[in-house]
């Protein structure tokens, strides 16, 4: 039965993924090439480290599996001894690059996630203490902050390190390498995040909707936690991101260093290390190719750190 011509017509709410879509955000993303392309290269290297097992073609740290006649083959040619043959050769114990670059690439990422998840939590926490509650709250968390960044952050970071180190028992250092290392990075990189998150909640803390809370009685953790929190979370978003470059960075200088990662459970920093010994000899690809997937995956985060920096703040786009 037709409709008379009068009739309303029922228009469907767009959903919210369409509307998401349509979105300003995403549209800054589509009109960037950059941002695109370093979105793809993060996710396939994630990917590639969380499905290592699956992925790479042997495991490298099984030693089982290893064959020392395999060693120091050139990529894509055969072992003069046993014939095989590696994508990005081996190494001096015979260790397939490409499966290390893999299993190295993991240890590598949990451990800046980690790191930088550890700051993240940190540094909001005292930034939200010193913005809202001031006095010699704000005092002492900021003059803590200020003495600690006329140290380089590796350098604190490896002081860190070295003490949790010290007190760790001998039979329990290996275990704990990772997680004292995650502590050391995450104590060096807390301040940007609070010095950040204090003034954004000194700003927020006397406008009216903060105001309006106090009066029907809420409580101090409950109005940073619910109120300020959630409108001072866009520049710790991007601050994060970019962290995450600067803390998987720190996470290879202290591998390369010899104080971070054991070589139990090696990432790129200590695959880097082991390659630069073997440079000058001619076996060039054990320190390349770890080398070049570092500066990838790093070079890729702080583009799209940048990127959202500009997209989440409306007078840089």
């Amino acid at each position: 039965m037709p409709l008379p011509p009068d009739a309303p017509i029922a228009v469907k709410d767009p959903s919210r993924l369409s509307l998401a879509l349509q979105s300003d955000f995403i549209y800054t993303f589509k009109h960037s090439p950059v941002a695109i392309v370093s979105f793809v290269v993060v996710v396939l290297m994630v990917l590639a480290a969380i499905f290592a097992p699956l992925i790479a073609p042997y495991n490298p740290f099984d030693p089982a599996s290893l064959d020392l006649m395999n060693g120091f083959s050139r990529p894509m040619e055969p072992n003069a001894f046993t014939g095989d043959t590696f994508w990005l050769g081996t190494d001096d114990q015979g260790r397939d690059v490409f499966s290390t670059i893999l299993y190295g690439m993991r240890i590598s990422l949990f451990v800046g996630a980690a790191a930088v998840l550890f700051a993240m939590v940190l540094g909001i926490t005292l930034g939200l203490l010193a913005g809202y509650l001031g006095g010699w709250t704000e005092t002492i968390i900021m003059r803590v902050a200020d003495v600690q960044l006329t140290f380089p952050a590796i350098l604190v970071a490896m002081l860190i390190f070295g003490v949790a180190k010290g007190i760790t028992p001998v039979e329990y250092r290996d275990q704990m390498a990772i997680w004292v290392l995650i502590i050391a990075i995450g104590l060096s990189d807390w301040v940007q995040f609070a010095r950040v998150v204090r003034g954004a909640t000194l700003v927020e803390k006397n406008k009216e909707y903060v105001q309006a809370a106090r009066l029907i009685g809420r409580t101090s953790p409950s109005i940073m936690l619910k109120h300020i929190l959630p409108n001072v979370l866009s520049p710790v978003l991007v601050i994060a991101t970019i962290s995450l470059a600067l803390a998987i960075i720190a996470e290879a200088t202290l591998s390369f260093l010899g104080v971070g990662a054991p070589p139990t459970q090696p990432s790129l920093g200590t695959l880097i290390r082991i390659g630069q010994g073997f440079l000058f000899s001619g076996e060039w690809w054990i320190l390349l190719f770890p080398a070049v997937t570092l500066l990838a995956l790093a070079l890729s985060v702080n583009l799209l750190g940048d990127w959202l920096r500009d997209a989440l703040n409306p007078r840089l786009r």
